[in-house]
């Protein structure tokens, strides 16, 4: 890994026509704890830049800002508040269910405060099941390309 990275990850970009978003980890790490799932999303924030993608960083679940309990949604929400310390420069937030990192009608209603809901360009799953299901579901039923996957750390 490159200095300052602890772990390889795997991202995706998605794009079809002018869209283009960045989804990880989607091809290496099984099951990431709370301090993995936080570099995975730091670093897919900068993978970002460099495909020209503003990025603001959703860091998904199936509970958006407390709508559920269990230690999925912990896992989840720890990692954000982690991400956000290791660059506070970047708007980095979750844990928010996918409609509410993309729709902003949705944001407003279940995630009113936060900065990237509603707006996100970077959606980090929670564990590589769910990033590879949503990447192939963006692709087949989207008609995104997929580019990738792209090594990042």
């Amino acid at each position: 890994t490159k200095p300052g990275v602890n772990l390889i990850s795997g991202s995706f970009v998605m794009q079809k026509g002018d869209q283009r978003y960045l989804f990880a980890d989607c091809a290496i790490n099984i099951n990431p704890n709370e301090t993995q799932l936080a570099e995975i999303a730091v670093e897919s924030g900068k993978t970002a830049r460099l495909f020209d993608i503003d990025p603001r960083v959703a860091l998904l679940s199936f509970s958006t800002n407390g709508s559920a309990k269990s230690p999925e949604v912990e896992k989840v929400h720890n990692a954000t508040k982690l991400a956000q310390e290791m660059d506070p420069a970047m708007p980095i937030d979750g844990e928010m269910q996918f409609d509410a990192a993309f729709v902003p009608a949705v944001a407003k209603a279940k995630y009113s405060d936060s900065k990237v809901a509603g707006h996100a360009t970077v959606f980090v799953f929670p564990e590589l099941q769910s990033g590879n299901i949503g990447y192939k579901i963006a692709q087949r039923m989207g008609s995104f390309e997929a580019i990738g996957p792209i090594l990042q750390g």
